[in-house]
């Protein structure tokens, strides 16, 4: 297909756009001093707890997220319609606001809140907290990719699996999750991403305490707003974040047929 200039023109400025500011971030970076920056015990502190947490959120978004794809794949047109909404929600909201949601639900004066301050539990400002705010909004990532490989499947296949004397539990491990599998893992994978980029809502519900909630985009911001001292660290920071970045999206790469 012969493309029109304009068209490749505008395409190369497009391409441009993306790829001149993340460039310019790693000419910015310190490399001489990149290993020290990022071995400091701030910056130590927020890489372990980044991981940690988006590790931890991402197995939420997996036990919770499978059940709830299934779910949306075997209702009906408008009850599936309704529930893909309902889960898209936290993907197209601001960060903060969702921040805000989870305090108005899980804070001390919020729906849920309350009935925990009462056995002595509080959640804001907690390592938990971030891991719930992280899940809050990487959890739809996990959805919609395994309820449109479940809905992508044979609906033969189960049945024949039936006829064969299969029960609904061995239909599920022996048919319907072997051909899940790679949409689970590629979501997951981009959970985990989500999870360890998230800020707004992390920043909100869980608030910016080292080694407890600061997590690595927070210690970035918290870096780069404490002056001209700091900003290296943030630089440098920010480079491991792109870095995962690419990771995941090699990955996915090779998990999608034919590795195109």
């Amino acid at each position: 297909m012969r493309i029109p200039w304009p068209v490749t023109a505008a395409a190369g400025v497009c391409l441009l756009f993306v790829v001149l500011p993340l460039v310019s971030l790693f000419t910015r970076v310190n490399w001489a001093e990149f290993s020290s920056v990022v071995s400091s015990s701030a910056a130590l502190s927020a890489l372990l707890l980044s991981f940690a947490t988006a590790l931890s959120a991402t197995l939420l978004c997996v036990l919770l997220g499978v059940p709830l794809a299934m779910v949306i794949a075997a209702a009906g047109p408008k009850l599936a319609a309704g529930l893909r909404c309902v889960v898209m929600v936290p993907l197209l909201m601001p960060p903060l606001v969702g921040g805000l949601a989870l305090l108005a639900f899980l804070g001390r004066h919020g729906l849920a809140g309350r009935a925990l301050g009462f056995v002595g539990i509080t959640v804001p400002f907690t390592t938990p907290a971030v891991v719930i705010a992280q899940t809050f909004v990487a959890l739809p990532f996990l959805v919609i990719l395994v309820e449109q490989a479940i809905r992508s499947i044979d609906p033969r296949l189960a049945g024949v699996a039936r006829t064969l004397g299969a029960g609904d539990a061995t239909v599920w491990s022996r048919v319907t999750l072997p051909l899940v599998a790679p949409a689970i893992t590629a979501g997951a994978t981009l959970s985990f991403s989500r999870a360890l980029a998230e800020f707004g809502a992390t920043a909100m519900f869980a608030g910016n305490v080292e080694s407890t909630t600061r997590t690595m985009p927070l210690a970035i911001y918290t870096a780069f707003s404490g002056g001209m001292l700091d900003v290296e660290q943030a630089y440098a920071l920010s480079v491991i974040l792109v870095a995962a970045a690419v990771g995941v999206l090699v990955a996915l790469r090779g998990w999608r047929v034919g590795g195109v």
